[in-house]
């Protein structure tokens, strides 16, 4: 754990990152820091929760809370899966100062053991459930935790859901930092991420596996902002927010640039 990492740079992100990638996190101090975080969380959120999306279905929701004071993240999953892919991740984000609301969205299905209740909602009411549509539900996520915050809020994206927090959060100011797993052009003709968040200009940590790295870079080629950090290790990596799960092999890599990342976030 307290080797240094070996991190992939690339001189056409500079201008994205500088330097590159989040590449000096490995200190003793780091080190130790990580194996408090990782050790010992629960797997349980605090309470299950259900409000209503802009066009009044209902979202359940699971939220991880440290304390009311502090800031919320919100955590969106991937395709086919659900709230269940952070039931590992949030309560280690909990361990870091932050609130967490783990959302169902429409686009989706059910994640370690965890039924997407909104997704399955969705089927019934026979609505669109394609990925764009499910950026209503995150919106309405947004609007649930202004209500109970008067904090900036953090939006947390995976694959699909990172590419959307990416372009809600370049034109939200209620929004203070994002990270992204995987992000990508996943939405065809109906959306060029690329032009979406040109000009970006909040902290943001973008991570991806190393074979997804170069379209992520090609993605980013019109953020300048020294504020937008990127991750991917030299070789492997998962897809997504499964990067950060215990069964990933370069987890460790994920958690210590994300942790460096996060501690700078002013809460």
């Amino acid at each position: 754990m307290t080797r240094m990492l070996k991190i992939k740079t690339d001189k056409k992100i500079k201008s994205v990152s500088n330097p590159p990638n989040l590449c000096h996190p490995c200190s003793v101090f780091f080190s130790i820091i990580l194996i408090s975080m990782l050790s010992g969380q629960s797997s349980q959120a605090q309470k299950t929760i259900t409000f209503p999306s802009k066009d009044g279905l209902t979202i359940t929701a699971d939220v991880y809370e440290s304390d009311r004071k502090n800031p919320y993240i919100i955590l969106c999953h991937q395709a086919r899966s659900g709230r269940g892919e952070y039931k590992e991740i949030a309560p280690r984000l909990v361990k870091l100062g932050f609130n967490c609301l783990a959302i169902d969205q429409r686009s989706g299905g059910e994640s370690n053991f965890v039924l997407n209740e909104t997704a399955n909602l969705a089927k019934q009411k026979g609505l669109p459930m394609d990925y764009l549509d499910a950026e209503q539900d995150i919106l309405a996520a947004m609007d649930y935790v202004a209500g109970i915050s008067k904090e900036k809020m953090l939006l947390f994206g995976s694959s699909y859901s990172a590419s959307l927090v990416l372009k809600i959060a370049n034109k939200d100011d209620r929004v203070k930092a994002v990270i992204a797993f995987s992000p990508g052009e996943y939405f065809g003709s109906a959306l060029n991420v690329k032009k979406a968040i040109a000009g970006f200009d909040k902290p943001a940590y973008v991570a991806s596996s190393a074979s997804e790295a170069k379209f992520v870079i090609e993605m980013l080629s019109d953020v300048k902002s020294v504020q937008v950090k990127r991750f991917a290790p030299v070789s492997g990596g998962e897809h997504a927010a499964k990067s950060l799960f215990k069964t990933s092999k370069e987890h460790d890599q994920y958690w210590l640039t994300l942790f460096s990342f996060m501690e700078k976030i002013p809460k």
